[in-house]
């Protein structure tokens, strides 16, 4: 049976533009050489009409199950299987030059997006986005004050088991790549604690006169959901810099918008090691809430400037030359990263720790481009000692991790516990359990004691919509808590005294 895999996964390289018909042979021979066979008796193999649609899992999953059998696969674990199946695939990948030069030649003759529609799909078609892990994350919308928000519970980004978790720990520490945003991950065979990466084709842009990397998460959260990473390993930091590279980037794929975390703890990204920004062709619920509220900075009459209708604290700047943008947002970050309010609780730094900075998100809009500004704070205290600005303990019973660059936009990235816990809930309202004795529902039990009143039919068809329109409150809630400035007379006052400071 391997044989007849190794004959359809060529013709699912061919159908999907990978391998050119003159290198079937080729190609042939690198799976043969890789699975040790030695005899080969040409079978036909499975046609593949559309690589989309095909089931790349279960041919992938067969010749894991071979691989396994005569001890090519160390262990049948998520982990060891990725390397593996990745290194299959690795066999089917152009150079990075081929990649690169059919970019272009879209770029240069078709426009931006061409390019990064056919880029996008070679992503997929290269396994290096699984499509079929993506499908299997649970997605909804939830209508809010703000507009409908969008909800994923990720199942796509494999969880590592107990054996690769303690031979990652005993694995020799390597600093090749120094992280998995570095551009020595083009090709790179991977290894326990590392992703296998020879699916991997990075497109090299320039930023800035500097060069940059643009590619595509393996785990997409929305719609080309794209990373452009610096070539060096230097840490993120919001700055001037930071404004000019994002409209650099927008100027030359304007269909895409683009973003940066902030850059100090609690409030940034995962990794804040590696200068990069997260992008993609989707507009999310921020995008579309309205300007509440307009305001003008001296000097800067020409530049359009509002407070937008957003359960964070978002500043909004608009003009068709993205220069002006950048004059003003450099005026905001400034002051910002010095503000105090004492009566807003908004420290600029405690004990020589600063606490402010801000998430930007460039985009262009019709013939103006735009800027939201989002103001951060990451100061801590006894009794939120995960962040002031942070979803607060009543609501980590749903999200408690760090509320980055995707969640400020309106995207819920909820963990994947979740969905057992949500199943097993949806089954124990129904039966109308008590929650309180179920230690893995527990943590559940106030907040379905504050729900369940509000509905007086509660069925088997209903339940589990019902409780996903209460996940979005709760999301929406932990939006409210990572705002600086609060939704109420107060909160808007507090706001007006930090425009009027500008």
């Amino acid at each position: 049976m391997i044989t007849e895999n190794i004959a359809t996964l060529v013709n699912y390289g061919i159908a999907a533009g990978l391998v050119d018909e003159a290198d079937r042979i080729y190609t042939t021979n690198r799976l043969l050489e890789l699975f040790e066979l030695e005899e080969y008796d040409e079978p036909a193999g499975e046609a593949v009409n559309d690589p989309s649609t095909f089931d790349l899992e279960k041919l992938l999953g067969e010749m894991l199950e071979y691989a396994l059998e005569i001890g090519l696969l160390i262990d049948d674990s998520v982990v060891y299987r990725d390397l593996f199946d990745t290194k299959i695939m690795g066999n089917l990948m152009p150079r990075p030059s081929e990649v690169i030069s059919k970019f272009k030649k879209l770029y240069d003759e078709k426009g931006a997006k061409a390019a990064t529609d056919w880029y996008y799909a070679f992503s997929q078609n290269t396994d290096y986005i699984r499509r079929y892990r993506i499908a299997r994350d649970m997605k909804w919308k939830a209508d809010t004050a703000y507009g409908e928000m969008d909800i994923t519970i990720n199942l796509s980004k494999p969880e590592k088991d107990p054996k690769a978790i303690a031979a990652a720990k005993n694995a020799k520490q390597s600093g090749y790549p120094k992280c998995q945003l570095c551009m020595e991950n083009e090709g790179y065979s991977g290894r326990v604690n590392h992703p296998a990466r020879q699916n991997h084709r990075i497109i090299p842009i320039e930023i800035q006169g500097n060069k940059w990397g643009f590619q595509y998460s393996p785990y997409v959260y929305y719609n080309e959901h794209c990373i452009v990473f610096n070539s060096k390993h230097i840490p993120m930091k919001i700055e001037h810099n930071t404004f000019v590279k994002l409209f650099n980037f927008v100027e030359q794929y304007p269909h895409y918008f683009v973003g940066s975390n902030a850059d100090l703890p609690i409030v940034g990204g995962s990794i804040l090691s590696h200068d990069h920004f997260q992008g993609g062709n989707y507009e999310f619920a921020m995008a579309k809430a309205p300007v509440e509220k307009e305001f003008c900075v001296k000097g800067f009459d020409d530049v359009k400037a509002g407070i937008v209708k957003w359960p964070m604290s978002v500043i909004r700047l608009s003009h068709k030359d993205y220069n002006r943008i950048i004059e003003l947002a450099d005026v905001i970050l400034e002051k910002w990263r010095g503000y105090t309010d004492e009566a807003a609780f908004i420290f600029a730094n405690t004990d020589g720790e600063p606490h402010n900075t801000i998430t930007p998100i460039a985009r262009k809009r019709g013939e103006n481009y735009e800027l939201d500004l989002v103001l951060r704070n990451n100061i801590t205290t006894e009794e939120h000692p995960l962040g002031v600005y942070h979803p607060h303990a009543e609501l980590h019973h749903i999200k408690k991790e760090n509320i980055g660059l995707i969640e400020v936009m309106g995207l819920a990235v909820l963990p994947s516990r979740l969905k057992a816990e949500l199943e097993q809930l949806a089954d124990a309202i129904l039966a109308k359990e008590d929650i309180r004795q179920n230690e893995m529902l527990e943590k559940h039990a106030d907040w379905v004691e504050e729900f369940l009143p509000k509905y007086d039919d509660i069925s088997k068809d209903n339940v589990m919509d019902i409780i996903k329109k209460e996940v979005g409150i709760v999301f929406e809630k932990v939006l409210e808590h990572a705002g600086v400035y609060k939704r109420n007379a107060e909160g808007m006052e507090a706001f007006q005294r930090f425009i009027d400071s500008l």
